[in-house]
């Protein structure tokens, strides 16, 4: 049997960014969180995502990992191009890890600095994430408007992160910081509305390969499956972080959750769409960037040993760390 290995390798990085942005991303969405909640409701918050905001930086590892091995060619021109905001998204993750780290043994005005610097963290991390993705989907033009349009790409993302983030809060906590948390996601939906609509808007004027995708009608008629899913989740998760902010009954705390995540697999997969089957859109396919078929023999067993494990270990923390958040479980 012939496997088209290049494709394979594609849908595994696939994966792995999906799954980093949806489980780190609620985590650095709760870090952007913080400045708006009360001393005890921050403690609420870091327990909620104490024990799994480290781990799910390995999805991030194993999604650049793959661009490297099995892409080196795209790997190359991706980073470089990339530079600068990679490295504002590293000193984001090692400030916010080192802030996160420290605000456990630290007291009084100290834990409120290393609680502020989470924040900053978690910002900077979010924001040059944005960033790149809005470079890399212009095909890392230059020009004062595809930057500006990068920004606006990175705005809407630190947004929907902190929707996300909201989300989670409502499903790990109760209470009074439960009803907090469904006012977030409330704020956050809206401005994720207005991010995706300015980024729709954009795309297409400063892609010329994504507008034949997006309207190359009739055979994109199927594609507006998406958009119209995306909008019934998210007037599910509207309508469900409601009634947990009025206290109603019977609401289950894991909708709003869902709802969101459900939200960013389908943006990822438009994404996917719209970009296929370029690694660099308009300048190298899959195919073209990929290594050896030799050498990705290779590191598919490898990751077919390896991956499983990962989600195994993935799988048992949530299991294990299930339930409410409680004060002081992160000390």
């Amino acid at each position: 049997m012939n496997l088209d290995l290049p494709l394979i390798f594609a849908a595994l990085m696939g994966v792995a960014v999906l799954a980093y942005v949806v489980l780190d991303g609620y985590d650095l969405g709760v870090g952007m969180l913080m400045p708006a909640a009360d001393v005890h409701e921050q403690e609420l918050m870091v327990a909620s995502i104490g024990p799994f905001w480290d781990a799910n930086e390995t999805w991030l590892v194993l999604g650049v990992g793959i661009l490297l091995v099995a892409f080196p060619q795209a790997h190359g021109v991706v980073l470089g191009a990339l530079y600068l905001p990679v490295a504002s998204m590293l000193i984001g993750l090692m400030l916010r890890g080192v802030a996160f780290e420290f605000r456990v043994k630290a007291e009084g005005w100290h834990r409120e600095l290393w609680n502020w610097l989470f924040y900053v963290g978690s910002f900077l991390a979010a924001f040059s994430q944005g960033l790149m993705l809005g470079r890399y989907i212009t095909g890392f033009a230059p020009g004062f408007g595809y930057l500006l349009y990068a920004l606006v790409v990175g705005a809407s993302l630190c947004g929907a992160y902190v929707l996300l983030g909201a989300a989670w809060l409502i499903y790990k906590t109760e209470g009074k910081l439960q009803r907090k948390a469904a006012a977030w996601v409330r704020w956050g939906l809206l401005w994720v509305a207005l991010g995706v609509a300015a980024v729709s808007v954009a795309t297409p004027i400063v892609s010329h390969t994504v507008q034949l995708k997006w309207f190359d009608f009739p055979r994109t008629l199927a594609l507006m499956l998406l958009p119209l899913a995306t909008l019934v989740a998210w007037i599910w998760v509207w309508r469900s972080a409601g009634r947990l902010r009025r206290a109603a009954p019977g609401v289950a705390h894991w909708k709003p959750f869902a709802g969101t995540v459900a939200i960013f697999v389908l943006a990822f997969l438009g994404l996917a769409y719209s970009l296929f089957p370029y690694v660099v859109i308009d300048r190298m396919t899959f195919w073209q960037a990929a290594a050896h078929a030799s050498s990705l023999k290779v590191v598919l067993i490898g990751a077919l040993i390896v991956l499983p494990f990962i989600v195994a270990y993935t799988a048992f923390s949530y299991y294990v760390f299930r339930g409410k958040a409680r004060p002081g479980l992160y000390e």
